[in-house]
């Protein structure tokens, strides 16, 4: 199932199959480990290793948007309505609206997809329309989003 990422590519996975490389060089291998580099620091550099060559990594978006003061009651309830069929997605790990303690009129949504595809079929899901046309129509007065990659994720 292309929705879903592969089992295999989890860090988890890798971990466990490094590890038993790691056993199996320790037990093949002439050289005393006192000469050679320590076995956290081979684990760490072959886990960051891993990491960066799996394809399926989670992405992770961060849009932060500040809402025009006097369409704030029509956000709150159309930024309802995308969360919540956001996270009906089976594609979407996590989508959390957070408001500004600093700033009452700045959100931030935290967003975790599966993968890019998860993220395309997201902006073509019904309850994603209405955030592209409230932005369109001024009711931001700034909106910005951050891509990343999921690293260290649950």
């Amino acid at each position: 199932n292309d929705q879903f990422p592969n089992p295999f590519c989890s860090l988890h996975m890798r971990f466990s199959g490094l590890f038993a490389l790691f056993v199996l060089t320790e037990a093949f291998t002439s050289t005393p480990i006192s000469t050679r580099l320590s076995p956290s620091k081979k684990m760490s550099s072959a886990l960051a290793s891993a990491a960066e060559s799996c394809d399926s990594k989670e992405v992770c978006l961060v849009v932060e948007a500040e809402v025009n003061p006097d369409r704030m009651e029509e956000f709150l309830d159309m930024i309802e309505k995308n969360a919540i069929g956001s996270r009906k997605e089976p594609g979407c790990l996590r989508f959390d609206v957070i408001r500004s303690k600093d700033n009452p009129n700045k959100f931030f949504f935290y967003e975790v997809y599966v993968d890019t595809a998860a993220v395309a079929f997201h902006k073509e899901q019904p309850h994603f329309a209405p955030w592209s046309s409230f932005k369109a129509s001024g009711g931001t007065i700034s909106s910005v989003t951050n891509k990343a990659d999921g690293w260290f994720m649950p």
